[in-house]
């Protein structure tokens, strides 16, 4: 039989990155037509209140995504990962017609709703059958590297068009008729994952302490503050710029421009430093940007925060999924992807909603540095206090060590040192006695 690899089919990794890209599309045209019935086509106090309601109703339910949709996926295993992202496609088919009829409607709301808890259940899933498909745990970086480039990518080859049949024929519906054949295609795709190996369970509690590393805790912290500054500059750039469509397009092709070259970058970073390191530079990056463009107060400084802040998010994303898949228990892989994946959509809609007030740009500008720095700062000062407590639980082992092995040392001593059939020396104490 040939072993030729153009006649052995795509790899398990291309078949799920196959589905992750049509996805992506998908959603890249949902979110344009939200984003022409809920924002541009509404004064700027209405689309402010239709912003808020839907911020408001994705962030309520969030806090039981990570109990619900976790353990679901544990219990699943691989096989029914694979399914959950099929189930997750053939729903949001159904939601995405349903809401090109209720475009104008308050059931716009609960059926976006929807869309954004499948999306999630996706990404999550997405996210645990990463480790199976590729050879091994040096390939993750790699991994996750390319999948957040085919969502750049995806985006904007499915954002374009949608905008493109939006704008010819005057309704954000027919974008929605796109993502729903998008997701279709993306459902046929799922199918054909394989079914990857299944890793065996290990003891629960050791299971729950891996899961609360030091190393995991600080960069979900980190990673938690920046998504939430992700969210505030995305709705607080949207209104800053609305009425200028020039700078707001200066932004958003920045953007995009962002978080390509942060994926690019991300992996050629991990080669010369470590996973923590690109997540403190992801965070200072874009704080000291800011603070330069808060002291500007001009309309172009957006585009170069937007460049900094989505750069910023695209390598710090890489860098916390690579320390969780390298520190997390393989077994409660779901379960920890979709704790922190439903902990970082809570901070981002609570970051929406903080750009939802209306401020002046030098304000918006410097709250984001100032947190953004914090961040840093924190992030940079716990790992150094972390690995000054396992440096000297090190040097206390290494005590206990040395004095063992001083001991055995001189017992052995002892024991070489008496003659044969010479019963064993007492001390002085028992011998006076």
């Amino acid at each position: 039989m040939s072993t030729d690899p153009r006649f052995t089919g795509p790899s398990p990794f291309a078949r799920l990155a196959a589905v992750h890209a049509a996805v992506m599309c998908g959603d890249a045209c949902v979110t344009v037509s939200l984003a022409g019935s809920l924002f541009f086509t509404a004064p700027t106090e209405a689309a402010r209140g239709s912003v808020l309601l839907y911020l408001a109703l994705a962030l309520a339910p969030f806090a039981v995504i990570a109990p619900i949709v976790g353990p679901l996926l544990d219990r699943a295993g691989g096989g029914g990962r694979r399914m959950i992202i099929f189930g997750s496609c053939v729903g949001r088919v159904v939601l995405a017609f349903l809401l090109a009829r209720h475009l104008n409607s308050l059931l716009l709301y609960p059926e976006a709703f929807g869309i954004l808890v499948l999306g999630k259940a996706h990404s999550i899933a997405k996210s645990s059958l990463v480790p199976g498909m590729v050879a091994g745990e040096s390939e993750l970086v790699a991994a996750n590297s390319r999948l957040a480039l085919i969502s750049v990518l995806a985006a904007i080859v499915g954002g374009l068009p949608a905008a493109g049949v939006s704008k010819l024929f005057g309704d954000s519906q027919y974008a929605l008729f796109m993502a729903a054949t998008i997701f279709l295609v993306g459902a046929g795709l799922a199918l054909k994952i394989p079914r990857p190996a299944a890793e065996p369970r290990g003891d629960a509690e050791l299971e729950r302490e891996e899961l609360h590393a030091p190393s995991i805790i600080l960069a979900a912290s980190a990673m938690g503050l920046l998504r939430g500054a992700v969210g505030f500059y995305t709705f607080f750039l949207a209104f800053q710029l609305k009425n200028s469509v020039f700078a707001l397009g200066m932004a958003l092709t920045a953007s995009a421009i962002g978080g390509f070259a942060g994926v690019v970058a991300a992996p050629q970073l991990r080669k010369l430093v470590k996973e923590e390191v690109i997540l403190v530079g992801a965070l200072l990056t874009p704080a000291l940007i800011g603070l330069f463009s808060a002291r500007s107060g001009t309309r172009l400084v957006f585009a170069a925060t937007a460049l900094a802040v989505a750069v910023g998010a695209a390598a710090g994303r890489l860098g916390f999924d690579s320390i969780l898949q390298r520190d997390a228990p393989d077994a409660v892989r779901g379960r920890s992807f979709a704790r922190f994946e439903a902990r970082f959509q809570l901070t981002w809609v609570v970051g929406g909603l903080l750009g939802l007030i209306p401020i002046s740009a030098r304000v918006g500008l410097f709250a984001l540095a100032v947190t953004l720095g914090f961040a840093g700062v924190s992030y940079l000062l716990g790992m150094r206090a972390g690995q000054a407590r396992v440096d000297r639980g090190r040097r206390r082992s290494e005590r206990t060590r040395a004095a063992v092995r001083t001991g055995v040392r001189g017992a052995l001593a002892r024991f070489r040192r008496r003659r044969p059939g010479e019963p064993p020396t007492r001390p002085r104490s028992e011998a006076r006695r």
